[in-house]
């Protein structure tokens, strides 16, 4: 019976990891990004992907953009912003602009909540509140 009890607590710790989601500041999911980073919308249409390489692509297959190492580039290689470590969100001249708090939550320049990123890297969450749109 123990062994039972910790499966299940296993498995739905393993659902709680997967599950990536981007929502609106009404809790509204907008996003989601699959284990293989497809990213779904609301309506479960793929609107783009990001590969584990770090290349974002949009539904058409057209590579947009690549995020590594807390830089985000646009499809040409210009970088377009940053993701520090602690969350803090910069653009390209290295003015903050929003921030990815450790709870999931974002947050504009002005510290109003803008959204929720659960399971999400922070780099991942930036890309879809600030960079890009899918």
């Amino acid at each position: 019976m123990k062994k039972f009890i910790l499966i299940l607590i296993l498995i739905a710790s393993v659902g709680v990891i997967r599950a990536q989601t981007i929502k609106s500041g009404d809790y509204t999911t907008k996003y989601t990004i699959g284990s293989d980073g497809t990213i779904k919308n609301g309506s479960y249409t793929v609107v783009g992907k990001i590969s584990s390489s770090g290349t974002v692509q949009n539904a058409h297959y057209q590579t947009i953009g690549y995020v590594k190492d807390g830089k985000i580039q646009d499809g040409s290689y210009s970088t377009v912003g940053y993701v520090k470590e602690d969350g803090t969100v910069q653009n390209s001249s290295y003015n903050t602009i929003g921030y990815i708090k450790d709870d999931g939550r974002v947050q504009n320049k002005s510290y109003s909540t803008i959204g929720y990123a659960s399971g999400v890297k922070k780099e991942w969450a930036a890309l879809v509140f600030f960079f890009f749109n899918f």
